[in-house]
């Protein structure tokens, strides 16, 4: 289809907490809470190095994470954070995206929230509500469990409505407070790659029909499409217990994913093209498989690869800060890819409309 027929993303807000800290620092707080001292510790520093992170944002003062973590009622306290913290941070998108696409929040006709790493309800977009003003009608979609692919989905799903109400307007938010899932007492390798990978931050994205998109710039939204990868239900994930959300990340995610990514794609596009690539910056080697299966140039994935070292890997809105900063000449074509458990992709296909405002 032609653009000028497609829904399109008017706007995409990044936003991150106040508290910013370099790597380093993140590493020698958290040390003396995860490991004792000896090889695993000497391990966690290692694996912090090598995450491709220099720094991060987080939800809270560093040094308040191991009061947090002691805490006998640590998942009730960190969840209590996540609300408050959270819809600070979903207020900020929501009015900056919607000042960005030149709406005001009663033009919002429908509302899809995600999270991974928090649990509410009412979920966060119910008090959004009166928070920015939207309207008491609004259409909410409150999801939970889609994790690092949710940002990629979330504009697919929008745009599935959107083809059926075109002259409607679309918001997507995404918070993920990643910290807040810190497990002191879990030692394994996973948990310690988690610990210097994932970031805090949130995000909105207003995606219009193409009836409301009429000439206003943006990103054409062209095809999309969604796969569960085979055999790796248990490559990405959590495990829910009473302290929490415990992280499941293997070690064969990159290989999962470079198996199976390139011929995915490859059907997906049946020969379009793509000027610019917008992947999940979900780790060095997630990018690097990615990178390779796809057959990509060094320097195609330069914007995941420093949004992840700007601020680490913000799970479902990760990919969404990669696109708020992907610049593109009119015509030109990106392609969006999301991973998440399951293991699950999402693969969107954007055009660029019409000059940045």
């Amino acid at each position: 289809m032609e653009p000028h027929t497609q829904s399109r993303v008017l706007a995409v807000e990044p936003v991150l907490p106040a508290h910013r800290h370099e790597q380093a620092e993140i590493a020698a707080e958290l040390a003396p809470l995860l490991t004792e001292p000896g090889t695993r510790r000497t391990l966690l520093h290692r694996l912090h190095d090598n995450a491709g992170v220099r720094t991060r944002h987080l939800a809270l003062p560093l040094r308040e994470y191991a009061d947090l973590a002691r805490r006998p009622d640590a998942f009730d306290a960190a969840n209590a954070v996540f609300a408050q913290v959270g819809l600070d941070l979903a207020e900020q998108a929501v009015k900056g995206a919607l000042a960005s696409a030149g709406l005001a929040p009663e033009d919002v006709d429908v509302l899809l929230f995600t999270t991974v790493t928090g649990v509410a309800a009412p979920s966060l977009d119910a008090l959004l509500v009166d928070r920015v003003g939207l309207r008491r009608d609004v259409v909410r979609w409150p999801g939970f469990g889609l994790g690092c692919v949710a940002g990629a989905a979330g504009i697919s799903r929008l745009e599935d409505h959107l083809a059926g109400h075109p002259g409607q307007v679309g918001l997507l938010v995404s918070v993920e407070l990643c910290s807040l899932t810190l497990q002191p007492t879990d030692t394994s390798v996973a948990n310690l790659v988690a610990s210097g990978l994932f970031g805090d931050g949130a995000s909105a994205v207003v995606v219009a029909g193409p009836e409301r998109a009429a000439d206003r710039p943006g990103w054409a939204v062209l095809d999309h499409t969604s796969r569960l990868l085979p055999g790796s239900a248990d490559a990405l994930g959590w495990q829910v217990g009473a302290r929490g959300l415990r992280i499941v990340l293997s070690a064969q995610l990159p290989e999962v994913l470079h198996r199976h990514v390139g011929a995915d794609v490859a059907a997906f596009l049946a020969g379009r093209s793509v000027d610019r690539w917008v992947v999940h910056p979900g780790g060095p080697k997630v990018l690097d498989a990615v990178a390779d299966a796809l057959d990509l140039a060094p320097d195609a994935l330069a914007t995941s690869r420093q949004v992840l070292a700007d601020v680490g890997n913000l799970s479902s809105s990760a990919v969404l800060h990669v696109l708020a900063r992907t610049a593109a000449r009119p015509g030109e074509r990106v392609l969006l890819l999301g991973v998440g458990p399951g293991v699950s992709t999402e693969t969107v296909l954007l055009e660029r409309v019409g000059e940045p405002s």
